[in-house]
């Protein structure tokens, strides 16, 4: 009996360290960065990335998400810590993408193959942006906001702290 408690425990626990990221966003990728695409030639490679959506701009058989990109964590989603940006990148993937729902600084993670450059400007300084064609656009859930209280508000009959 207790070698059936193990082996099972053992299993689920397989299970679960297996399933990190979701489906979509599993494989293989070359670890550049966008900063680093933008100032090499690596047209071609698999990336996947992901960062905060800038812009959204439907064309008439695609839309392209302009992006601030950042590190992605264990499970794929984009991670934001101080001074985290690794550059911008433009991901295009064929069909509408609404921007009511692909929102302003919505998370979203792309993986794709790089497919060259594409000069634009952000205010006064031109940016060379690496493109990438995406095969996988996953937006993810908006975090929620919790504030964590460690201790409760003074009330009037508690005394002072």
């Amino acid at each position: 009996m207790r070698h059936r408690t193990l082996t099972a425990l053992a299993a689920t626990t397989l299970l679960a360290a297996c399933a990190t990221q979701p489906v979509p966003l599993q494989g293989d990728y070359s670890p550049l960065t966008p900063h680093q695409a933008a100032e090499t030639d690596a047209t071609g490679r698999q990336v996947r990335w992901g960062g905060r959506i800038v812009q959204v701009e439907p064309r008439p058989d695609s839309t392209c998400f302009e992006m601030v990109s950042s590190r992605l964590d264990a499970y794929g989603r984009p991670q934001w810590r101080d001074n985290d940006a690794g550059g911008r990148f433009i991901a295009c993937r064929t069909g509408f993408y609404d921007p009511a729902v692909f929102e302003v600084n919505r998370e979203v993670t792309f993986t794709g193959r790089l497919s060259g450059h594409e000069s634009r400007r952000i205010g006064g300084y031109s940016y060379r942006f690496p493109l990438l064609d995406a095969d996988v656009v996953y937006l993810w859930p908006e975090r929620e906001r919790v504030r964590v209280v460690t201790r409760p508000a003074p009330w009037p009959w508690w005394g002072s702290w």
